[in-house]
C-alpha cells in the first residue's frame, strides 16, 4: 500500500493528440516517458520520486498494454544496472530513485554504464533531495554526473519543459551513445500545470525483440583494452556529440540576450526563483518578459562553450545562480572565459551562499545585490520595491508568536506506531543491563535517535545498520551490541552487506530489525516480506527464513511488538544468551499509519451500512494521575500530552491522551511494565450499537447513579452531623 492512490489521475496517461493534460509533475514525466515509446522502467523509491513509483504501479495495466515491462527494483544500483538492456539494442529505458543516496549506491553501476556508452536512450530521473526540505546529507548529483560523464538534465520547473526535457533527453542518449541524467528538484516533482499531449508511442523495437535475437559487442564491456577506449571515446566522440545536438536543439535557453550589458546564468531549476526575484525588483514579470539578460541552463553539464562566449561577449559582469556546493559551474565558466580572453567579471558565491538551499529571499537579495553593482539606477526606478526590513519584522514577529503557542517537541514517531514500544523496551533493558552501543539505520526507526529514547551512536547508510557495528566484535568482552535495521533496508542490501557479513565474521553481536509490513519511510510501498497480497509482485517472504539461509542458528520474531513483556524479554535474551554467534530479533507488526489507510475507509463503510463498529480509545483519570509523566518520557506518543490539573490543590499538570489516539495500548502497557501508576483506562466506542449495548448502557448508569447518590446521602449526613 503506498502513501496515496493515482488510480483515478493516471487514466490522464491515455490522452492523445491534440488534447491537454492537467495535472502534477510526476504524472506529466510519466506521461512523457510513454510519449517517447520507453520499453522498461524500473526504480526505487525515496523523496521526492517516490509518488513517481506509485504512479507506475498503478499505471502497470496502461504500460502493459503499450508493451512497456515497469518493476520495483531491490535498489538503486539494481535500477541502474536495468539500463544495461539499452547497451546492445535500441531499447529506451528509464530508472528512477532518490539523490544522492541512491545515486551513491547506483555509482558502480552507473560507471559501468557510462563507460561502455547505450544505443538505445537510457535516462536516469533522479529526485535531488536537496535543501531545507531533505533529509539526508547535502550533497549534490552534479558530482556524479561529472564523475562518470553522464548528460546532467536540469529543466526550468514547469510542465511543458519537464515533458520537453524527458523527450530530448532520450535524443540526446541515443545521439551521443551517453545515459542521461534527469535532475528533478522537490518543487518540480509537486508542481502543477498542463501542456498538449501527443499519442502514446509503442516501441517499434521490443523486448521481446531483443531477447529472441541476442546481440553483443565486446567492446562495450568494461575489460581492458576496451575500457581506455571508453575514455578516448567519451572526450572525441561523445561529448562533441552532446554538445551539437544540445546546440542544434536550443535545449539551453536565452531571454532578452541583449537587453543589459550584465547578465544572469542560472540552473534550469533555478528559473521560476530568479524570475520572481526580477519581477519583485520590478524588472520582469509573471510571463518571463525580462529586462536582464537571462540564459537557462537546461543542460547543466556539459556546458557549451560556444552559448556562453556569446553570452558574454560584450558583458561586463555575470552572476551564475548555481544552488548548492562545491560551484562546479561557476569554476568551469572561469575556465571558459580566460581561455577566451573574455574579460567579463563572474560572479556567484560572492553574492550567493556558498552553501544551503537557494530559496526565493536567497536569490532576491544575491540578484539585488548584483544589480546594484552593475546598474543602481533600475533598481533606483524599479516600481515594485524590494520587501522592507519592516515587513520582513513583522513576518518573524508573527513567526515567534505561533513558537511560543505551540509546545516544542522533537519529529516522532505517528501516533500508535509500533516501532515505539520497541524503543521502549531498550529504554527498559537499559536500567536493567546498563547502557550499550547501538548502530542505528535510515528508516522511520531512525527518530529513535531523539527524544524520548536517545538510542544510537551512528547512521552509515540504507541497510548498513549491522555494517556500521560490524568493528565492535572481539572475544575480549561479553558485553555485546546491538544494531538496528528496518525490513526495507534489509531487503535493499542490509542481508548480505549486515547479516551475511556478520555471519561470514562469526560476530557475537546482536541485530534487531524492524518489520512493519511496508518500506514505511519512503511512503509505504510493499516488500518482500509484506503480509499484503500484492498482485504483481510476490510478497509473504519471512525476514526470519531469510537470516537462516544464510547462517544465522539464533533467531527470534516477536508478532506483536505492544507487548513490552514479549518485546523486552526477546531482547533480553539476545543480549545475556550464552549461545555464541551472530543473533537476529525479528520485531513485526504493520505500519500503523499504512494500517489506518485501509482500516478507516473500511470503517466508515461499516458505519454507513449500519453494522455495529468497536473501536478503542485509551484515556487518563485525572483523578488518580500522580503528575510523574513517565508513561510520556517512556513513550513520546504525540497523542500523549499534558494538561492543567483539575483538582485546585495539586499544581502539577497531569497527563492527558488526545483525540488522535488510535487505540494501540502502549501508554497503558508502559504503565503496567514501568509499575508506574493505575491511571490509565481503555474505553471502548461503540457505532451502531445493538439493543444489549444500549441495556448494558443504560444499567452502568444506574448502578453509577445510585452508588454515587449513596456518597452524596452520607455526605450529608456527614456534614449535618458536623
Amino acid at each position: 500500500m503506498a502513501e496515496r492512490s493515482f488510480l483515478a489521475e493516471v487514466e490522464k496517461l491515455k490522452l492523445g493528440a491534440g488534447e491537454e493534460f492537467h495535472g502534477e509533475g510526476i504524472l506529466a514525466v510519466t506521461k512523457a516517458l510513454l510519449q517517447s515509446g520507453v520499453s522498461y522502467v524500473a526504480g526505487y523509491q525515496g523523496a521526492p520520486i517516490s509518488h513517481l513509483m506509485d504512479v507506475l504501479t498503478d499505471a502497470n495495466d496502461i504500460l502493459a498494454e503499450l508493451g512497456v515491462h515497469f518493476e520495483h527494483s531491490a535498489s538503486e544500483a539494481t535500477a541502474t544496472a536495468t539500463l544495461a538492456a539499452s547497451v546492445n539494442y535500441p531499447l529506451r529505458g528509464a530508472v528512477t530513485f532518490k539523490s544522492t543516496v541512491g545515486t551513491n549506491v547506483a555509482s558502480d553501476a552507473l560507471a559501468n554504464l557510462a563507460s561502455g556508452g547505450v544505443v538505445g536512450g537510457a535516462m536516469l530521473i533522479v529526485g535531488e533531495d536537496y535543501g531545507e526540505g531533505s533529509s539526508i546529507m547535502q550533497e549534490r548529483s552534479h558530482a556524479f554526473a561529472m564523475k562518470s560523464q553522464v548528460w546532467l538534465i536540469d529543466p526550468r520547473p514547469n510542465l511543458p519543459s519537464i515533458v520537453k526535457a524527458v523527450e530530448q533527453g532520450f535524443e540526446l542518449s541515443e545521439a551521443s551513445n551517453t545515459p542521461v541524467m534527469l535532475e528533478l528538484r522537490i518543487r518540480a516533482c509537486h508542481v502543477h500545470g498542463h501542456f498538449p499531449t501527443k499519442d502514446n508511442v509503442r516501441p517499434a523495437f521490443t523486448l521481446k525483440d531483443a531477447i529472441e535475437h541476442p546481440k553483443r559487442d565486446v567492446n562495450r564491456i568494461v575489460l581492458p583494452p576496451s575500457s581506455y577506449l571508453h575514455e578516448q571515446e567519451k572526450v572525441k566522440e561523445r561529448w562533441p556529440a552532446a554538445v551539437k545536438f544540445i546546440q542544434e536543439h536550443q535545449i539551453n535557453e536565452f531571454f532578452a540576450r541583449s537587453a543589459n550589458d550584465f547578465g544572469i546564468v542560472m540552473q534550469g531549476g533555478m528559473y521560476n526563483g530568479v524570475l520572481r526575484a526580477l519581477e519583485i525588483l520590478g524588472l520582469a514579470n509573471a510571463f518571463g518578459e525580462s529586462q536582464i539578460p537571462l540564459y537557462v541552463l537546461n543542460i547543466t553539464y556539459p556546458l557549451v562553450d560556444d552559448e556562453f562566449k556569446t553570452f558574454c561577449t560584450g558583458k561586463r559582469g555575470l552572476l551564475i545562480v548555481e544552488e548548492g556546493q562545491p560551484d562546479f559551474i561557476e569554476q568551469n565558466v572561469h575556465a571558459i572565459l580566460r581561455k577566451a580572453d573574455i574579460q567579463t567579471r563572474v560572479h556567484g558565491k560572492d553574492f550567493l551562499p556558498m552553501a544551503g538551499e537557494y530559496t526565493g529571499g536567497v536569490i532576491l537579495q544575491g540578484v539585488e545585490k548584483f544589480i546594484a553593482l552593475y546598474a543602481p539606477e533600475l533598481l533606483k526606478t524599479s516600481e515594485h520595491a524590494a520587501p522592507s526590513a519592516q515587513s520582513n519584522a513583522l513576518v518573524n514577529a508573527a513567526i515567534a508568536d505561533a513558537t511560543a503557542q505551540v509546545l516544542p517537541r522533537p519529529p516522532s514517531f505517528c501516533t500508535g506506531c509500533p516501532e515505539r514500544p520497541i524503543f521502549t523496551a531498550i529504554k527498559m533493558l537499559e536500567k536493567e543491563l546498563g547502557p550499550r552501543h547501538i548502530s542505528c539505520d535510515i528508516g522511520c526507526h531512525l527518530f529513535s535517535i531523539l527524544p524520548p529514547f536517545n538510542v544510537g551512536a551512528t547512521t552509515m547508510g540504507y541497510g548498513l545498520g549491522w555494517a556500521g557495528a560490524s568493528a565492535f566484535n572481539t572475544p575480549e568482552t561479553e558485553h555485546r551490541t546491538m544494531a538496528i535495521m528496518g525490513d526495507g533496508g534489509f531487503w535493499h542490501n542490509g542481508l548480505t552487506s549486515g547479516v551475511g557479513n556478520a555471519v561470514f565474521n562469526q560476530t557475537d553481536n546482536v541485530l534487531l530489525v524492524v518489520d512493519n509490513g511496508y518500506s514505511a519511510a519512503t511512503g509505504g510501498q510493499d516488500v518482500l516480506s509484506s503480509k499484503a497480497i500484492n498482485p504483481i509482485r510476490s510478497t509473504n517472504n519471512p525476514i526470519e527464513k531469510a537470516v537462516k539461509g544464510v547462517g544465522v542458528n539464533w533467531v527470534k520474531t516477536v508478532t506483536h511488538t505492544y507487548s513490552l513483556d514479549q518485546m523486552r524479554g526477546a531482547l533480553r535474551d539476545a543480549l545475556t544468551t550464552p549461545t555464541k554467534g551472530p543473533k537476529v530479533v525479528v520485531a513485526q507488526s504493520e505500519c500503523m499509519l499504512n494500517r489506518q489507510r485501509r482500516v478507516k475507509p473500511q470503517i466508515r463503510q461499516r458505519i454507513q451500512q449500519g453494522e455495529r463498529v468497536v473501536r478503542e480509545k485509551f484515556g487518563v483519570d485525572p483523578d488518580t494521575c500522580t503528575g510523574d509523566h513517565s508513561c510520556i518520557r517512556l513513550s513520546g506518543c504525540p497523542s500523549l500530552s499534558i494538561k492543567t490539573n483539575p483538582d485546585p490543590l495539586r499544581t502539577d499538570p497531569v497527563a492527558a491522551v488526545a483525540d488522535s489516539c488510535v487505540g494501540c495500548g502502549l501508554c497503558g502497557e508502559v504503565s503496567h511494565a514501568a509499575v508506574l501508576c493505575p491511571s490509565f483506562y481503555r474505553a471502548e466506542i461503540i457505532n451502531n450499537p445493538s439493543g444489549w449495548d444500549r441495556f448494558k448502557v443504560k444499567l452502568r448508569k444506574w448502578v453509577i447513579g445510585r452508588l454515587q447518590n449513596r456518597i452524596e446521602r452520607r455526605l450529608e449526613g456527614i456534614s449535618a452531623a458536623a
